[in-house]
């Protein structure tokens, strides 16, 4: 089976897609590249041993397939991980699965590590991962959210006759 097929399969039954109410963290990324837009939620819980690891962590994407199922993979690969060792898989630990990517998906995987390192990056004065305070809009709602900002692109026309 070929990386595309699995990308496909993966993408079309992915798994932990969805808001995750009460989330202890939250990370939200998007690429001026593709316009790909990616939010990932983290619940922890605390071990017998007093660790505290990823119990269950959902996405949401407005992306490709490649996203969707890197995304979906994620979200299995770093249930049981403290924040530091979901921390230390880069994103080609991530997509590793699918096979080697192609070179115009590898910003896939980037992204969803970029959504991990939101949702985690370490606080320069603890332990402790950042939590980033949920949101109440949902990703739908911030993409129309209006942000001061304009974002213009020229294009040329196709056919010269326009």
């Amino acid at each position: 089976m070929d990386t595309l097929q699995t990308i496909e399969q993966i993408a079309s039954s992915s798994k932990n897609r969805g808001e995750m109410a009460h989330a202890d963290a939250v990370g939200t990324v998007g690429s001026d590249n593709c316009g790909d837009m990616l939010r990932l939620w983290i619940k922890f819980k605390e071990e017998d041993d007093g660790r505290r690891v990823i119990d269950k962590a959902s996405f949401q994407s407005f992306g490709c397939q490649t996203a969707i199922a890197v995304a979906s993979l994620a979200t299995e690969m770093i249930r049981g991980k403290t924040a530091s060792e979901a921390l230390a898989l880069s994103s080609e630990d991530l997509a590793a699965p699918l096979g080697a990517l192609p070179p115009m998906k590898i910003h896939c995987a980037q992204l969803v590590e970029e959504a991990l390192e939101a949702a985690l990056s370490p606080q320069k004065s603890s332990h402790a991962p950042a939590i980033s305070k949920p949101s109440a809009l949902t990703l739908i709602d911030q993409l129309h959210a209006p942000t001061g900002k304009i974002n213009i692109r020229l294009t040329t026309p196709h056919d010269d006759s326009v």
